[in-house]
């Protein structure tokens, strides 16, 4: 795979470029996609999930020109966190789903649809990562945040939330570019939705052999020990709070 320019922004499709944060972690893959939306070169740019309160990340990211609206998928730190700096930096409003992250600005209305920077933006609430988690619809082109990664799964707050995101994305048309906040572009989002939809089915499946064997009371992390049984150490913190989201899921529904 190709070493990750850091610093550089880089043009992916007409509209979107993308300015990578050198904050690659286990969760952050090679680190957060930093998207810059625009029209054409002359317009003012929309920002997207600015990052980690990293100056010189943020200061580079000032440098694309004129920004007319800071947006975030949703309220994670490595998404969120230098919004504040950066919104102050370069005079533009914020707007997310939770209130409390927007600043000159209202929060986000699902099925809304935002003009700026000469485009278009269409907002979906698709939560299951987080409850306030927004994918962003524009040009044949969808910003999904966490909600899907460029390559891998992501950790999970609520799964009946996100099984209903992943349907809503599945309905994109064939060949929509998923634009993520991790990891590379994905060609076909709906296809990928497929995928993250077919992949959860089959957990829950494995969830449930290994709650016969366990016992209905097992815990997410005997659970994880044997669900998770080839998967690296260092990743099993976080497919707990997947796994517990699964055990809420399945015992939601037999109370149901």
């Amino acid at each position: 795979m190709t070493a990750p320019a850091y610093g550089v922004l880089r043009q992916v499709s007409e509209t979107a470029s993308v300015l990578l944060e050198n904050n690659p972690s286990s969760m952050t893959l090679e680190g957060t996609n930093s998207w810059v939306l625009r029209a054409t070169p002359s317009t003012p740019a929309v920002v997207v999930d600015p990052g980690y309160r990293d100056l010189e990340h943020l200061e580079l990211l000032a440098g694309v020109g004129d920004v007319e609206l800071v947006l975030l998928t949703h309220f994670h730190p490595d998404h969120a966190e230098g919004a504040p700096w950066f919104a102050e930096r370069v005079g533009a409003p914020v707007r997310a789903f939770d209130q409390s992250l927007c600043l000159g600005a209202s929060s986000f209305v699902d099925g809304e649809v935002i003009s700026a920077g000469g485009l278009s933006i269409r907002v979906l609430h698709t939560p299951g990562h987080t409850d306030d988690s927004v994918s962003l619809v524009l040009d044949g082109q969808v910003l999904t945040g966490d909600t899907i990664l460029g390559r891998g799964t992501t950790v999970l707050h609520d799964l009946g939330d996100y099984l209903r995101s992943l349907r809503k994305l599945i309905e994109l048309p064939a060949g929509t570019l998923g634009l993520p906040g991790h990891g590379p572009e994905l060609p076909d989002l709906a296809a990928t939705a497929g995928e993250y939809l077919a992949h959860r089915e089959q957990r829950l499946d494995q969830v449930r052999s290994a709650l016969k064997e366990l016992g209905a009371d097992a815990t997410p992390r005997q659970v994880v020990e044997v669900v998770y049984a080839d998967v690296d150490r260092v990743l099993w913190a976080p497919a707990e709070l997947s796994v517990q989201a699964q055990l809420d899921y399945l015992r939601s529904e037999e109370q149901g």
